[in-house]
Order: structure tokens, then C-alpha cells, then sequence
């Protein structure tokens, strides 16, 4: 198993050292999986969230100017909503299903 870095700087300008970053839920949970444990539910829809809400990055969480990616664990999905298609990134079908509001018509995943 390939062990992935925690996290890689995106910005030009001085940010605090990584491991200032050890007790943000991101770096735990980037960690974790590089020991090769396995997530709880809670942890997978936190990831999923995370990852769809924010602005910088497709599969990947920003912290303070690190970039913690996440494309290891994540699938691609496109979900029906009132008639349009939208896509998203998520561990698993259940954890796209927990932040996304109202209801969903179709669910399916795009293979690479």
C-alpha cells in the first residue's frame, strides 16, 4: 500500500507549519486512513461534505493553506435533483445522500 501525504501547501504565502494542523479533524482523518484503518459513517459523511462545499478543490479539504486530499477514497457520482444533473465526490452513495437536501431522483456512479 502506497502511504499518500497528509497534506501539500497551495498558497504562496507563509502559513504555520503542518504539524501545527495535527489536532484539526482533517489531518486525523487523513492520517487514519494512511495507517489503512477503516471510517465510521460519521467520519465518511464528513469527508464527503467537506469535500463537495468547499470553493478550491474537487477531492480535496483546504486547511489554512494546505491542501489534504482525499482522491484515494472518493468515487464520482452525478445525482438527478428537480430535473437537473449535477455532479458530485463521495466515499459511497450513503454519504452523498446525507448532505444533499431534498429529494433525490437518481443516484449513479461514473467509472473511469
Amino acid at each position: 500500500m502506497k502511504t499518500k501525504a497528509i497534506a501539500t501547501k497551495f498558497v504562496r504565502h507563509e502559513v504555520p507549519e503542518l504539524e501545527t494542523l495535527k489536532s484539526s479533524k482533517v489531518y486525523q482523518l487523513r492520517e487514519k486512513l494512511n495507517k489503512g484503518e477503516k471510517l465510521s459513517r460519521a467520519e465518511k459523511n464528513w469527508i464527503a461534505e467537506a469535500v463537495n462545499r468547499n470553493a478550491f478543490f474537487r477531492k480535496a479539504v483546504p486547511l489554512m493553506g494546505y491542501r489534504f486530499g482525499f482522491e484515494d477514497i472518493l468515487k464520482a457520482y452525478v445525482v438527478k435533483q428537480y430535473d437537473s444533473w449535477q455532479e458530485y465526490n463521495a466515499p459511497d452513495k450513503t454519504s452523498l445522500r446525507s448532505f444533499i437536501y431534498g429529494r433525490i431522483e437518481q443516484i449513479a456512479e461514473i467509472s473511469k
